[in-house]
């Protein structure tokens, strides 16, 4: 899973403010909810050394309703110079994330992402569509909507009977191919700009079929037809949890194919490792194309994770002080927990976050990559066997 909405962060001076909040608001109550845990965060903030200035941006922030339906949460992260992300993700955290320190702590907004699956909603009938883009939740975080109408409005095969019925039927059928075709070609401009991972296609049979065969290839690989849809008309609960499984077996699919090119690399002992020392040293050289990141990792997160040195860049990692010396760094050098310092070497050289549910994968240290380059400098290993003992062969 990319994280590019994290960018803006590199090349960016600390140190940095991170908040991560659940900002889901129903009613009066919803609002004061809202408000004491941000009171909450702002305690820990002040604890930390956040300068008042910055906690009074992050709060503007925070606290600037959202007009999502639904749990969600926000994301940001702010330095002396301002607010440097601004995001909602449809996660919320159990119990909100404050910090304050010379790197963003992004582990937490990282899972909250990876959940994510960003998506258009293509709701036809035969004079048009509407397109919506959300991402994230069953519901989806809306994104933008539009309406798309064809230009050709004779779409009725109303009976007139004798030979004029053939040709008012020619025109209706004529008028919703053309429909179609205009609605196929907005909505490849719409994946070609915004690039989501499923197309949810929807409302009247015989348009939508049109609409796929006026579709190329692409764009038709991403089609998901969802039935129960219906223009100008709110989605059913049946429908919401239709579009739900869709956007689950993408995720799954999504992660799956992570895993598979993890497994592959270990297998032939190049292109994947795993082990906390092998994957700090790939990071630090900007080899990896994604980072996963276990569920047995993510459970000593807080006081029991184990923690990993990292300089000013996001390149500068390594597992003792020592190791970010070398790299000719002398000063703000830090220890910084494990999956803070990871993420943020992964964001540094555009790699993605997958996390890998229990079980799923063996990683040595709850960690692994997958390798976008190899040379004869690269850590590796032998595929673990079935046994699990993955930390006896690694060492081998």
């Amino acid at each position: 899973m990319k994280i590019d909405w994290l960018k803006p962060l590199l090349g960016t001076a600390g140190p940095f403010a991170t908040v991560f909040l659940d900002v889901t608001r129903d009613g009066d109550a919803g609002e004061r909810e809202v408000e004491n845990r941000w009171r909450g965060v702002v305690r820990s903030l002040v604890r930390d050394g956040a300068p008042q200035a910055t906690v009074d941006l992050l709060e503007q922030a925070v606290m600037r309703p959202t007009h999502v339906r639904g749990p969600h949460a926000k994301v940001v992260v702010a330095n002396d110079d301002g607010v440097l992300v601004d995001r909602v993700v449809g996660a919320p955290p159990a119990t909100p994330v404050a910090s304050y320190g010379p790197v963003p702590v992004l582990l937490p907004a990282g899972r909250a992402a990876e959940q994510s699956v960003d998506r258009l909603v293509v709701v036809v009938d035969r004079t048009g569509a509407d397109l919506r883009w959300s991402r994230s939740g069953p519901d989806g975080i809306d994104q933008g909507a539009e309406t798309v109408e064809g230009d050709h409005d004779e779409v009725s095969k109303a009976a007139v009977g004798g030979t004029a019925q053939r040709r008012v039927e020619a025109r209706a059928e004529d008028s919703w191919g053309r429909n179609a075709e205009t609605v196929a070609r907005r909505v490849e401009a719409s994946v070609a700009e915004r690039r989501p991972e499923v197309v949810i296609l929807t409302g009247d049979v015989r348009a939508a079929g049109l609409v796929k065969a006026a579709l190329g290839r692409p764009v038709l690989a991403l089609v998901r037809d969802v039935p129960g849809g219906v223009r100008g008309e709110a989605p059913s609960a049946a429908f919401t949890g239709r579009c739900a499984e869709v956007v689950d077996e993408v995720r799954t699919a999504r992660r799956a194919v992570v895993l598979d090119a993890l497994r592959e690399g270990q297998g032939r002992a190049s292109g994947g490792v795993s082990s906390l020392e092998d994957v700090v040293a790939v990071l630090a050289r900007g080899q990896v194309a994604e980072l996963v990141l276990g569920d047995e990792l993510l459970a000593t997160a807080g006081d029991g994770q184990r923690e990993v040195w990292v300089g000013p860049s996001p390149l500068h990692v390594g597992t003792s002080r020592e190791a970010i010396a070398e790299m000719g760094v002398e000063d703000e050098i830090h220890r910084y927990p494990v999956g803070v310092a990871l993420v943020r070497a992964a964001l540094g050289q555009d790699a993605g976050v997958t996390f890998a549910p229990a079980g799923s994968v063996a990683l040595t240290d709850g960690v692994g990559a997958v390798l976008r380059w190899t040379d004869d400098g690269t850590p590796s290993e032998s595929a673990v066997s079935m046994s699990g003992d993955s930390r006896r062969l690694h060492e081998l």
